[in-house]
């Protein structure tokens, strides 16, 4: 079974430039507090690295 992360957005993406806006897209979040589950890859890592100020990592499971 494949590691996951739970990923939470704690920020809005107003007033953030659209590269932001997209990451937070592509990680499947558009609203507060909205949590998803995603396969601990190297590029959903990458993606959280980019926006840390936006989302948070709230669980790792294996």
């Amino acid at each position: 079974m494949a590691k996951t992360i739970v990923v939470k957005q704690i920020g809005s993406p107003i007033r953030r430039p659209a590269k932001q806006r997209q990451t937070l897209i592509g990680l499947g979040l558009n609203k507060m507090h909205k949590t998803r589950e995603l396969e601990d890859t190297p590029s959903v890592r990458g993606m959280v690295r980019k926006i840390p100020h936006l989302v948070e990592i709230v669980e790792e499971r294996n």
